[in-house]
């Protein structure tokens, strides 16, 4: 595959850069902010040496996708995605942002992890193990890792800065933020889930697990930042899909296996690169979630 340098960080002149997360750069942009999706790719909370050639448009035209799909989401924060129309300070940069980049709402973010879960993977699986629950929510005793679960679970969890987000109760989050709050991000997470679910599932794959992020604009409140790309969900290929083990998937989950197994390294930092062959049978795997959930052959 012949692939692009990867972009791994930006410096757009004329453009105040307000935060660098592990992924995006966010800039403010006349009132609003310019959000730039790199193409950086972490684990084990550590940003690695290694870039994935156009992981960050993929996760663009899946953010842009699934907006423009989904009905019960709402209304969101986007203003553009076309970068001519973005604003004159944006054009000396617009080869490196077309693509990539979102005009979008300054919202005041609501600071809770909307995860859904619809099959039992990663932390539920690891705390059901060893309690039977789920974010403190008792679940059938006869399940196995990857079953699927009897209806989706809203599991949220605390934002993090740094490290592993935390896992709270559905009461912890309502003694936080109070329960009417909490119970609306409930209904609306659990209604967008359904809706991807079942696209998914036309599309031949299963969304096992999803985590959105909500906020406040102008006193409405909307769907903020990426959504149901392979970085923020577990999307599985339903032939393949065998409850009772890990499942295949188009994650980063391809990259923890090779650092685990064959890198060496003691998940400290500095992360290390990655071989010619991981990256690009990585950025296959983005390429391939695109192409499989929007049905569309090349990226926009």
């Amino acid at each position: 595959m012949d692939l692009p340098p990867a972009v791994t960080e930006t410096a757009l002149d004329g453009l105040a850069l307000l935060k660098r997360g592990k992924v995006r750069d966010i800039y403010e942009l006349d009132g609003d902010l310019l959000i730039v999706a790199s193409d950086r790719i972490s684990a084990f909370d550590s940003v690695l040496g290694s870039g994935i050639p156009l992981k960050g448009q993929v996760l663009t035209a899946l953010t842009l996708f699934w907006l423009d799909t989904l009905r019960a989401a709402g209304n969101n924060h986007l203003v553009t995605a076309d970068v001519d129309q973005m604003g004159d300070a944006v054009q000396p940069h617009a080869e490196l942002l077309r693509g990539r980049s979102m005009r979008v709402r300054r919202a005041d973010v609501i600071p809770i992890e909307c995860v859904v879960r619809g099959y039992l993977a990663g932390s539920g699986w690891r705390e059901y193990q060893s309690a039977g629950t789920v974010c403190g929510m008792e679940l059938p005793q006869d399940l196995v890792e990857s079953s699927k679960l009897p209806q989706p679970i809203f599991t949220p969890s605390i934002k993090a800065e740094s490290g592993h987000d935390e896992n709270v109760s559905f009461e912890q989050a309502c003694q936080m933020h109070g329960e009417s709050l909490i119970a609306e991000l409930r209904d609306r997470s659990l209604a967008v889930y359904r809706e991807a679910a079942d696209l998914a599932a036309q599309r031949g794959l299963i969304l096992c697990d999803t985590k959105f992020e909500w906020g406040d604009v102008g006193g409405e409140r909307v769907l903020i930042d990426e959504v149901l790309t392979p970085d923020s969900s577990r999307f599985w290929p339903a032939d393949q899909y065998r409850p009772g083990g890990p499942q295949p998937s188009f994650d980063k989950q391809y990259v923890r296996d090779w650092l685990e197994a064959e890198s060496g390294w003691n998940k400290e930092p500095p992360a290390p690169a990655l071989p010619d062959h991981i990256i690009e049978r990585t950025t296959e795997k983005y390429l391939d979630a695109y192409r499989r959930l929007t049905g569309r052959p090349d990226l926009p």
